[in-house]
């Protein structure tokens, strides 16, 4: 019966923590956002997808998790989630796991941070993480790109009410 239509699962209507990330006017080319739903309607998290023009694909993800998110529980040797949601969005099917990981200061502002640089079977993806004092983890995929110390630099916070349903 075509007039019955499957309810979607529940939707949060935004995060209740400010994303770190890039500023959208920052970017050459276009941005996507997706918020990952809990059962309970709230947000386990905030993924900003950044695509360059002339439909060159997907250039970087950077995930924001909060404590408690689901997709922050990895096995040992395992992705993180954005480099999956990155491999999804190339269309990359190709098994990757983690090599290696190393961790270094970096400043950002004003703050100093420890990053974690996961280093990836698959050579042409970067992969950096670092927890924020509010408990949130960011990381950042990048296809083809390194990922340097002037990338943090740009990252800034963007309010959590850029990502409310309206």
């Amino acid at each position: 019966m075509s007039f019955l239509r499957r309810r979607s699962a529940a939707t949060p209507t935004g995060p209740d923590f400010d994303v770190l990330a890039m500023d959208p006017g920052d970017w050459p080319g276009d941005l996507g956002a997706g918020l990952l739903p809990a059962p309970d309607g709230s947000c386990h998290g905030v993924f900003l997808r950044y695509d360059l023009f002339g439909g060159r694909g997907p250039a970087m993800i950077i995930g924001n998790l909060p404590e408690g998110s689901p997709a922050r529980e990895v096995a040992e040797g395992q992705v993180p989630f954005e480099v999956t949601q990155l491999l999804a969005a190339l269309g990359n099917d190709e098994p990757v796991h983690v090599v290696d990981t190393e961790d270094s200061p970096v400043m950002h502002e004003d703050n100093l941070l420890i990053v974690r640089r996961v280093k990836l079977s698959e050579g042409r993806i970067s992969c950096a993480q670092f927890d924020r004092s509010d408990g949130v983890l960011v990381t950042i995929a990048s296809w083809d790109r390194p990922i340097t110390d002037d990338l943090y630099r740009l990252l800034k916070p963007l309010p959590a009410e850029m990502f409310q349903q309206r």
